[in-house]
């Protein structure tokens, strides 16, 4: 397996350009390639490629998009446990939610508007009141 670090080369095919990267992990052959990369359409593919566990290499990029990830995973986990908390929240008050209602909640990702969902499911009198125009 040749080393490959003409971003050219690399835009062409990631496959290879992968292999080289692993195999030759010696090298600062990952980063170069992001690098080269830049904005191009490929380079985005090029994160999720090497976003593979690879416990025998390290690099920065590879910890840039572990972490990248992680944060993402605990983000969405925190959005879910919140969405769970109105829901049940408003189970307890003896609040009727719709269909609707409910996948509006569980589809939310924004921590601060579940936050202010959570807010008022705590005196709102149905679950419509929760939300307000401007939220998601």
């Amino acid at each position: 397996m040749p080393v490959i670090t003409d971003p050219a080369e690399v835009d062409k095919d990631l496959a290879p350009a992968t292999l080289s990267a692993i195999t030759h992990g010696k090298n600062p052959i990952i980063e170069l390639i992001s690098r080269g990369l830049g904005e191009l359409p490929s380079a985005a593919l090029w994160r999720k490629l090497v976003a593979v566990d690879l416990s025998f290499y390290k690099s920065p990029l590879f910890e840039e998009v572990r972490e990248e990830a992680r944060a993402q995973g605990m983000a969405q986990g925190m959005a879910e446990s919140r969405a769970k908390d109105i829901l049940r929240l408003l189970d307890r008050r003896g609040i009727d939610v719709t269909d609707t209602d409910r996948e509006r909640i569980r589809g939310c990702d924004d921590l601060d508007v579940l936050g202010r969902w959570f807010d008022r499911a705590i005196t709102a009198t149905s679950a419509e009141a929760i939300f307000t125009e401007g939220d998601v």
